[in-house]
């Protein structure tokens, strides 16, 4: 199989090559990334893109046609990929994490590509009262980021003249351990602060609902989707992507990494607003449809692992909230010393 992954010099790309390349020992991967977030490395021992056989630096808004030659499978990972990020770049995020996925989307069935597998996410949902929310319940995005999302899957969905398989994963919350560990995510960021200070505070009152996954699990579920049968979910298929037993309240999960890193604190905001993104998710029609590839990691396991790589690395900043960990600050450095344009294209 050759397969090209758009934004693979990422949070989730260094994890998804190697499992990819456990998964298919004869795989060729094309890697094609703008580069933004390659230097921020988590204790890394090498470059994580050595491990493509092909490695690619580009504009998604921008991307050669050409590169799909011969290609059997694309995964499309490239996005502004968080609600800070996408309600300071708003009109971005829609031409990068919407507009530019329909348009590879559309050169890949016109160069013959087998399979398109497309990195959704749950927050679509918005805020969700009552039951766990299933795919076939409204939508109620309430960002650009999650805007952009739905209206890439409804792009998505309407490309029915190819032969080309579609596969939406609306993935839960990111979180674990990875070559290129974000600490903008939620579980990521309690145990930073727990790490760094020994005291985890909660921005929120603490009772919103998110589900969460971890980076191996989320390449698990891409693995499934490059190889699904057609019968499991059609020709095009949007899935709710994680674990029932993954459903947790954020002072919860507060409260469990508190318990793994002993003398930790935990303070919460009670007096701040009521964080309208709120939701519970329904992940039935995934453990239907992929039995073999359900989720593995469990909550203490990815605190662990995403204790050891911070105390591994040294990591003891209790101010990382404004580090180059933090992708949006990421961004903003780059635009503040004239490397990237307000647009971000690189200057």
């Amino acid at each position: 199989m050759k397969l090209l992954i758009a934004g693979n010099a990422g949070y989730i790309g260094p994890v998804l090559t190697r499992h990819l390349r456990m998964a298919f020992p004869d795989v060729h991967i094309v890697g094609y990334d703008a580069g933004f977030f390659a230097h921020c490395l988590t204790g890394a021992g090498h470059l994580p893109e050595t491990g493509t056989d092909v490695q690619y630096f580009g504009d998604v808004r921008d991307f050669p046609s050409r590169l799909l030659d011969g290609i059997d499978a694309v995964v499309q990972l490239a996005a502004v990929s968080n609600d800070p990020m996408g309600n300071r770049f708003e009109q971005v995020t829609q031409a990068i994490n919407h507009q530019s996925t329909t348009n590879i989307a559309r050169l890949a069935a016109q160069h013959g590509v087998k399979r398109f597998v497309f990195a959704s996410s749950c927050s679509m949902y918005g805020y969700a009262q009552g039951d766990a929310r299933k795919e076939s319940d409204a939508l109620n995005p309430l960002t650009a980021y999650a805007r952009s999302k739905v209206a890439t899957e409804a792009d998505l969905a309407s490309m029915t003249n190819s032969d080309m398989v579609i596969t939406s994963l609306r993935f839960s919350t990111a979180c674990g351990w990875s070559d290129r560990t974000r600490l903008d995510l939620v579980l990521n960021d309690f145990v930073a602060c727990a790490v760094a200070s020994r005291k985890i505070t909660v921005l929120s009152d603490g009772t919103p609902w998110r589900p969460l996954i971890d980076v191996k699990d989320m390449s698990r579920a891409i693995e499934w989707a490059l190889t699904r049968d057609l019968h499991a979910g059609g020709r095009y298929l949007a899935v709710n992507v994680g674990s029932n037993r993954w459903n947790y309240q954020v002072r919860d999960l507060a409260e469990a990494v508190a318990r793994h890193v002993p003398g930790t604190s935990v303070s919460i905001n009670t007096d701040a607003p009521p964080d309208k993104r709120s939701y519970r998710v329904d992940f039935s029609l995934y453990e239907k449809l992929a039995p073999r590839h359900q989720p593995q990691v469990d909550l203490n396991q990815a605190i662990g692992e995403l204790s050891a790589g911070l105390l591994g690395m040294g990591f003891s900043d209790a101010n990382f909230r404004i580090s180059q960990f933090i992708r949006l600050k990421v961004l903003e450095k780059h635009i503040n010393e004239g490397r990237l344009s307000d647009s971000l294209r690189w200057r």
